[in-house]
């Protein structure tokens, strides 16, 4: 039995169990204050909203140069694609496959993952419950990761620069990417994983 089947709402802010005022136009946690919801409001809206906008970004985050490297007053823009085929180049396979998996992969995961589960709920596809929140889960887990990629080219920036002899420039493509990621991030928290046990019925487990 679900909470809100039993009369309960849980506050967002501090988690406390609090009964169903079904008079009240608005209600607040009788602990902490906050406004409490059966569900969060407009999360499917929202999560969206975040994904569209990340998706739009991921074009000119592969498109565009992610940073430039001079060395001796000489230098081209590399894309994030372009970066992974010279590292290969360079016989740095087990690098390429990190930048590869971080940059590409997970990236795209994230977005087909999330757009799957909000599909799925939204048109109660034959997916479990059980696998809807695993899925959830994994993609959680995995956009700490989307960053690797941002703290790489941050650090670079920051370290080398030895004025005309070498020295590294973020790209546009770099912004983009960061983008990206933030908004993929926000879209797994705006998502209410609640919503994933409210058809459950028409489920197949």
């Amino acid at each position: 039995m679900r909470a809100i089947e039993a009369g309960l709402l849980v506050c967002h802010e501090c988690h406390q169990l609090n009964p169903v005022d079904v008079d009240a136009k608005h209600q607040y946690c009788r602990r902490c204050g906050g406004h409490i919801h059966a569900r969060r409001p407009n999360s499917l809206i929202r999560t969206w909203a975040l994904l569209l906008t990340s998706a739009i970004l991921y074009i000119p985050a592969n498109l565009l140069p992610i940073m430039t490297v001079n060395s001796l007053g000489k230098g081209a823009p590399a894309t994030i694609m372009g970066g992974v085929l010279e590292l290969i180049n360079f016989g740095m396979l087990p690098i390429a496959a990190v930048v590869f998996i971080a940059s590409i992969l997970v990236p795209t995961f994230k977005l087909v993952g999330i757009a799957l589960l909000l599909y799925s709920v939204q048109r109660h596809q034959p997916m479990s419950a059980r696998q809807r929140i695993l899925m959830y889960r994994f993609i959680e887990w995995i956009g700490r990761w989307s960053m690797l990629d941002i703290f790489v080219i941050a650090i670079l920036v920051a370290v080398v620069n030895f004025g005309s002899l070498a020295s590294i420039e973020a790209g546009a493509g770099a912004a983009a990417f960061a983008s990206v990621v933030i908004l993929t991030m926000l879209a797994a928290l705006t998502f209410d994983p609640r919503l994933i046990w409210d058809n459950t019925e028409t489920d197949h487990d």
